[in-house]
């Protein structure tokens, strides 16, 4: 498959920003014309809509791409609870393979230029109920099987020097390749922020290719290393896998 160049989005954990960083950067990447996808192969939490739930994620993502998306390549599966994906998968009576999001995977990248795949939760969230389970277990293994470098994106919180710092360990000691961090001003009250982002800077194994914010001195909109985001997307997405026999996508 001749597939785009990319990033799988992780995150430190849970309401870090990752959503509102995939529109942003996805957004940046099409200003050179550049066609570009962004994928939210899992999600799990709906609001109720005029039409029935709606899931702000996935909006999100299709909104965010140049090229005309289908809700079924840019998710796979989506649980109405805000709970854990492999209980919300359990309440569904589904099962979370990867066949069906390794194929959207490769059906979008052999249409665009620029991907971006994000995750759900944190870098390891489960999505089996047992590790020893079967198929994928967690979005770590996820990530490994999609093959696109990681991005980070860090909370800036109490506790997000010692949650980035482990996290961007397991991804290496996974042997995946860590592209770069984003960091996401998600706590206007967060003390220290200036000196604990230059800790992050000091510290962290890659350098900083974004900082997010909803506005204010500490939290920009957007600042971005352009170039640095470029050269950290990765080689063309890996081939999608044949299907397993007895997989079934939810929704």
């Amino acid at each position: 498959m001749s597939g785009a160049r990319g990033l799988f989005v992780t995150g430190t954990d849970t309401g870090v920003g990752k959503t509102y960083g995939c529109a942003a950067l996805g957004r940046i990447l099409a200003r050179d014309g550049a066609r570009v996808a962004v994928l939210k192969p899992i999600a799990s939490g709906a609001e109720p809509g005029p039409h029935g739930p709606r899931w702000e994620d996935i909006e999100s993502a299709i909104a965010a791409s140049s090229i005309p998306l289908p809700l079924s390549d840019a998710n796979c599966y989506r649980f109405e609870p805000a709970i854990a994906p492999h209980l919300a998968a359990a309440e569904a009576g589904v099962a979370i393979e990867p066949e069906p999001i390794l194929q959207a995977v490769g059906r979008v990248a052999a249409r665009c230029d620029r991907l971006l795949v994000e995750g759900v939760g944190g870098f390891r969230v489960p999505l089996r109920a047992r590790s020893d389970a079967g198929g994928i277990a967690d979005t770590a293994e996820l990530a490994a099987a999609i093959g696109l470098p990681l991005l980070l994106v860090v909370g800036l919180r109490l506790g997000c020097i010692n949650h980035a710092l482990l996290t961007a360990e397991a991804i290496e000691r996974r042997g995946l390749r860590l592209a770069g961090w984003v960091a996401s001003a998600v706590d206007p009250a967060y003390e220290r922020a200036e000196e604990n982002l230059a800790t992050l800077d000091a510290w962290m194994p890659l350098p900083r290719l974004a900082h997010l914010g909803r506005g204010g001195p500490l939290a920009p909109a957007l600042q971005l290393d352009f170039a640095g985001l470029v050269s950290a997307l990765g080689p063309p997405a890996a081939a999608a896998r044949a299907p397993v026999a007895g997989t079934r996508p939810f929704g």
